[in-house]
């Protein structure tokens, strides 16, 4: 949804695309003495929602300056195969969804990392050029636990390994993330993610590392920094508000999608002078969008 990856970071990131899953998730909203026959709804078969919106979110991963992106949002279930917004892709899911207490999901998941590849707003860090794009797939899986606390909210844990397939920062970058959903009435929904992105040696050295050469090239402005290692770049929260226009998430329709998040680089991301020199650790993100589901 943006070049932050934040679900969105990607806090996957990028992390707001996955507001459009709010759309979906209609189906189990409810009011306090209204119940719902799920049977009879616009998600009970095959649906599709899409949309758009903007987000404003860091230049880079720990920037400190701040740009609005365009957020394109795709999100439904086709012949029993579920699509899912990622922060500058999408995940695909093979395991159709059933009715009891545990579900499960397992698939693909892709996106496109532009981390540092547009909008760089700091002029030291733009004169080193743009990074090359990076195109990331792999695997995705995740357990869904219904009627944790009521018979409509959800408990999702999920966890996406992707590597680089554009010859890029050619590593691999586990994402897991922990989702609680609930409706707050039969028209709106809210959704608190907290997530985490893990990323090997090659995506460390590739986006945090300064060469004695880009050092001198900035004029000692970024001094010299070699990661030491794979590890951990961000953690973060998101919450995700969706907002039926006509009252009634189940009818599908229009929507709005609210989403606001904060994140914290961590290791040599933080460490990194792109981070600890011209940015900041704190990261914020926002966004706002509308959608349509038929």
């Amino acid at each position: 949804m943006s070049s932050y990856s934040l679900k969105a970071g990607s806090l996957k990131a990028s992390l707001a695309l996955a507001a459009a899953a709010l759309l979906s998730a209609g189906a189990s909203a409810q009011d306090s003495d209204d119940q719902i026959d799920l049977s009879d709804t616009a998600f009970s078969g095959d649906y599709l929602s899409v949309g758009v919106g903007v987000v404003v979110n860091p230049s880079y991963l720990g920037s400190d300056d701040y740009v609005f992106t365009p957020l394109p949002i795709v999100q439904g279930s086709l012949g029993g195969v579920g699509i899912s917004p990622r922060g500058g892709g999408l995940a695909l899911d093979f395991v159709p969804d059933g009715d009891g207490k545990v579900g499960f999901d397992l698939g693909v998941v892709g996106r496109l990392r532009a981390n540092r590849n547009s909008q760089i707003e700091d002029e030291v860090v733009a004169s080193l050029g743009k990074l090359d794009k990076a195109i990331e797939v792999g695997p995705t899986a995740g357990v869904t636990i219904n009627k944790v606390l009521h018979g409509y909210d959800s408990l999702s844990f999920s966890t996406d390994a992707a590597w680089d397939i554009n010859g890029a920062h050619k590593g691999f970058v586990v994402s897991p993330s922990v989702t609680y959903f609930t409706p707050l009435s039969r028209g709106m929904v809210a959704s608190l993610s907290l997530s985490t992105e893990y990323a090997d040696a090659k995506f460390h050295d590739y986006y945090f590392a300064v060469s004695p050469e880009q050092s001198l090239a900035t004029g000692g402005e970024l001094p010299e920094f070699q990661p030491t290692g794979g590890g951990f770049t961000r953690a973060g929260a998101t919450l995700l508000t969706g907002i039926d226009l006509d009252g009634d998430l189940t009818n599908g329709g229009f929507a709005l999608v609210v989403v606001g998040g904060y994140s914290r680089v961590l290791g040599d991301a933080a460490d990194t002078p792109f981070t600890s020199v011209r940015g900041s650790k704190d990261q914020f993100f926002g966004a706002f969008g509308v959608g349509y589901t038929f």
